[in-house]
């Protein structure tokens, strides 16, 4: 078999590259690859929250690469009810229409730090800015929450135009769509990458089938790591695993959520929240623990805060809630954290991945962006015009502080998770040698990689983590890509 575009990954930026192709042109042959469970998907685990400005900090305007994701967000919240009208046409009759709950109340607990504090004014700011509506609510009046003594809210606004759909059911019409556009389905691994002098000619499986293709896009999330590592050396960074937690319960005591109810974002990590799935059915997440290769499953620490930070800062009655299912799954986190878009650096390659904690939300804007690029939209000479353009695979990673800031909100992060995690002082101590230790452990890191990059907090967290040998192999790809940019 040979196809025209092979697309690796079946979760929600594979399949919806795969059925925006086979819109734009029918007469294209395309390939889907991706084992039919699914396997560690983010896209399966997700609460998928179509949050755009409830995702803003205060450090979204600061660097011209946070400013481009923040319009790629703004871009994808402008398709998403277009799109999903589109995906129930293509999926034609019988298709399951896809659950959106309307509506996302951002709320900001008690226990909170100066970052959070920081996002809740960005996104009002972001919002007048940018003419979004949103409310002001009153904290202390929020009938359907019932936050544990001492953890109330103390701030919240609504953003009626933001909300989630349901993943399970997206990932179902998207499959309907891809089936009803002709899509061919292979549910097998991609194992390596085909390729002849400087193009990706196609793939092979891990059946050993060779997959001839025109065009190759590795949109298999956090699995992409392992065929980026057969590029030639500083092709493109190295892609790390984001892992998170999260879980389905039904309500037995208090009243479900009528919209999404989440914190802001914080330094290092998402923000808690409950996302309604109907019928007293809720979704509780969510987790962020970055690491240089996925884990074989959740921490235990990690879920423990998950379920004491939703009980306590969210609804006591949560704790009644009965669990129906546990989700897990890989976020593909790039060095730098922005999303890895468009031409790679062979003939033939594309990427549609790295997109971390985005990709659900940001999906039909992606998946419009490689489509183009597939069907004879902006050639690679001429992305210096495309909007993404700074998401370009092979680029050197993009740097949005200094290694000094870097240090200092590494610590940030640090003394945020321990305040919300219940740390109390006596009055005659504060969190600075907690700080000051993190700082130390910071530097550390950053000498043990010995490049000149600055990661963001939650990269140093991994390289905290990791091994030397690790360590070593992930310094040399950095070094690589400098001295290739």
């Amino acid at each position: 078999m040979t196809a025209d575009v092979v697309i690796v990954g079946n979760g929600v930026l594979g399949l919806s590259v795969a059925v925006e192709t086979a819109l734009r042109d029918p007469a294209l042959r395309i390939a889907v690859v991706g084992p039919q469970a699914r396997p560690g998907s983010a896209s399966v685990a997700a609460g998928a929250m179509l949050n755009c400005f409830a995702e803003v900090t205060r450090r979204t305007g600061e660097h011209p690469a946070s400013r481009a994701k923040f319009a790629l967000a703004r871009e994808a919240a402008r398709l998403w009810p277009g799109w999903l009208d589109r995906l129930a046409e293509a999926a034609g009759v019988g298709a399951v229409p896809v659950r959106h709950a309307r509506g996302t109340l951002v709320v900001l607990g008690a226990r909170t730090t100066a970052d959070g504090a920081g996002s809740m004014r960005a996104i009002r700011a972001a919002a007048e800015e940018h003419g979004e509506p949103f409310e002001d609510v009153d904290p202390y009046d929020i009938g359907f929450l019932e936050a544990e003594a001492g953890e109330q809210p103390v701030d919240a606004l609504y953003l009626a135009d933001e909300g989630a759909v349901d993943a399970r059911q997206l990932l179902a019409a998207l499959d309907a769509a891809a089936a009803g556009r002709g899509v061919i389905r292979i549910a097998d691994e991609a194992a390596s990458l085909v390729t002849a002098e400087d193009a990706v000619t196609g793939v092979r499986l891990s059946s050993g089938t060779a997959l001839p293709a025109g065009a190759v896009v590795l949109a298999a999330g956090g699995a992409t790591g392992r065929l980026i590592g057969q590029l030639p050396p500083g092709s493109v960074q190295p892609m790390l695993s984001g892992a998170g937690v999260a879980l389905e319960t039904e309500r037995v005591r208090g009243e479900a959520v009528p919209y999404v109810v989440r914190t802001p974002t914080l330094v290092g990590g998402c923000g808690l929240h409950a996302v309604p799935l109907g019928d007293g059915t809720e979704y509780v997440g969510a987790t962020n623990h970055v690491s240089f290769d996925a884990p074989a499953g959740p921490r235990l620490g990690i879920v423990q805060a998950l379920l004491s930070g939703c009980v306590a800062q969210l609804d006591r009655n949560i704790a009644f809630s009965a669990v129906r299912r546990w989700h897990h799954g890989m976020r593909p986190v790039t060095w730098d954290t922005f999303p890895l878009l468009g031409h790679g650096p062979l003939r033939g390659l594309y990427f549609a991945t790295g997109t971390y904690r985005d990709g659900f939300h940001g999906s039909p804007a992606i998946a419009r962006h490689l489509a183009g690029l597939l069907t004879g939209g902006a050639a690679p000479e001429d992305e210096k015009n495309d909007p993404y353009a700074v998401f370009a695979p092979g680029r050197k990673p993009v740097e949005t502080m200094t290694a000094d800031d870097a240090v200092e909100r590494f610590a940030e992060m640090a003394v945020h998770v321990a305040v919300e995690r219940g740390m109390r002082l006596p009055h005659f101590l504060d969190a600075e040698p907690i700080a000051a230790a993190c700082r130390q452990l910071a530097r550390t890191c950053m000498e043990q990689l010995g490049v000149p990059v600055a990661p963001a907090p939650e990269i140093l967290h991994a390289v905290s983590e990791a091994g030397a040998e690790r360590i070593r192999q992930v310094a040399d790809s950095l070094c690589a890509l400098h001295r290739r940019n």
